[in-house]
């Protein structure tokens, strides 16, 4: 029991070549837009550190704990998150720096946004390689624009912020099908992932699509535990075996999204990665665009 205690408590501009032409085609074939606008590893020791820390979680949580040597489900992987989202100190900087990869493409797009809007992209497909381009757009969450501000007043409370969600009024164009009928699934992920929302408001979003059904675990992967879950705009009619999933790897320690094949981006747009997942971060920093 003491070193159950203690976990919890550790939780706590040249013409282009024709390979240029070709890798910009793959690029962008595997960056398939979803949206009318824009459309290592744990191991098996590791994997049981994983399932006690889930453990403590569910306890910390919920009072009920796991069967013992179980492997940590969807739902406890979501609080584990949780938990350290709530822990983790509000980070500072001058610029709110996101940078996806796509590895088995070898590219690479970074964006710096600073506490006034002002916002710089490199990497954007259609821009000059490696140059560094002044972008007008804005943060948006269920399309609706919002701002640093707006994030920090979203509830902290996980059935406050699915409400809060409910009554945000954006624009149908910029919306999924989904967030359109009322599901909360994509708002939620992209407050977890690229948005700079505050340590409490992520927690929160973890704990409400901990709540969600059908959120599977695939186990330990690189980057940290391997999530599953059902797309919501996929058509809900179509065979069961041929539906669409979104996978999402979280890093339960630092409550980080590091990888996924659906990337909710911050601009409101979605990046669907047919080939590969997109390895993501995003993080405060003080070094400049370059």
């Amino acid at each position: 029991m003491d070193d159950l205690n203690a976990l919890a408590n550790l939780l706590t501009k040249p013409e282009p070549s024709t390979e240029a032409i070709s890798r910009s085609r793959s690029r962008l074939q595997d960056r398939m837009r979803g949206r009318a606008r824009r459309r290592i590893g744990w191991l098996m020791p590791a994997l049981s550190l994983a399932t006690a820390a889930a453990a403590a979680v569910a306890v910390l949580a919920t009072g009920v704990t796991a069967p013992a040597g179980a492997p940590a489900s969807g739902k406890e992987i979501l609080l584990m998150a949780a938990a350290s989202a709530e822990r983790m100190p509000q980070g500072s900087g001058t610029y709110w720096h996101v940078k996806r990869e796509w590895p088995h493409l070898g590219e690479i797009m970074e964006i710096w946004t600073t506490r006034d809007g002002r916002r710089w992209t490199k990497g954007e497909p259609g821009h000059p390689p490696g140059v560094v381009v002044p972008d007008s757009a804005s943060f948006m969450l269920k399309g609706a624009k919002v701002g640093f501000e707006d994030l920090e007043r979203l509830p902290t409370d996980p059935e406050a912020l699915k409400t809060r969600i409910a009554e945000l009024q954006g624009r149908d164009d910029d919306m999924a099908a989904s967030e359109q009928r009322g599901d909360p699934t994509r708002t939620l992920v992209a407050l977890i992932s690229e948005l700079p929302a505050p340590s409490e408001v992520r927690s929160a979003a973890f704990r409400a699509l901990a709540a969600m059904p059908g959120i599977e675990s695939a186990g330990a992967v690189e980057g940290g535990q391997e999530l599953r879950f059902p797309d919501p705009d996929d058509d809900p009619d179509s065979d069961p075996a041929d539906r669409a999933e979104i996978k999402m790897v979280v890093d339960p320690e630092t409550a980080q999204v590091t990888r996924t094949n659906c990337l909710e981006t911050n601009d409101g747009g979605v990046m669907v990665s047919g080939r590969g997942p997109v390895s993501v971060t995003a993080e405060w920093t003080d070094q400049p665009p370059q």
